[in-house]
């Protein structure tokens, strides 16, 4: 039977092959034994929050449409439906308003990219809503910490001026 060489060991950086960074080797490891880069507090705390703004919106009347939508280099965190209106939302989360509200985050330019990222969804999937809109849900707390306090704003801020909708 023959020997399996330890994939580990072939790709550890040596000091003959000092080009081969650390990152690059841990890479290529976690590539090719499956495992998973643990994610970061601060993302794990952002989808912790889209899934209680989710949960909040269905509760509402609103069907999720669509979760985390990656459009070129722009983010939707969910796109929901009720009746004929399609909501863009963003979701901003934070554990506490000591630094002002999450809703004060999402500045001019998340609101283009946003608006761009609307119109590239809306010229690509060919839907005609009769309304759209953009709403950012707050989420203030942490995981595993009490009860967190959620707040719909609808209709945070209007399609941007340089953007036109495709029909």
């Amino acid at each position: 039977m023959a020997r399996v060489p330890n994939i580990a060991a072939l790709l550890r950086p040596s000091h003959r092959h000092s080009v081969v960074s650390e990152a690059w080797y841990k890479a290529i490891l976690r590539r090719v034994t499956g495992r998973k880069k643990e994610e970061p507090a601060h993302l794990a705390a952002g989808r912790w929050g889209e899934e209680i703004a989710g949960e909040m919106l269905c509760k509402k009347g609103y069907k999720i449409v669509e979760r985390r939508l990656k459009i070129l280099r722009d983010e939707i965190d969910l796109i929901v439906r009720r009746k004929n209106i399609l909501v863009f939302v963003e979701v901003k989360t934070r554990r506490s308003v000591d630094f002002g509200r999450p809703v004060e985050a999402v500045k001019r330019s998340k609101q283009k990219n946003l608006c761009r990222a609307a119109v590239r969804y809306l010229k690509t999937v060919r839907v005609k809503p009769e309304y759209i809109r953009f709403d950012v849900v707050e989420v203030i707390g942490q995981p595993e910490v009490g009860e967190p306090k959620v707040n719909h704003i609808e209709n945070a801020f209007p399609l941007g001026f340089g953007y036109r909708l495709p029909w």
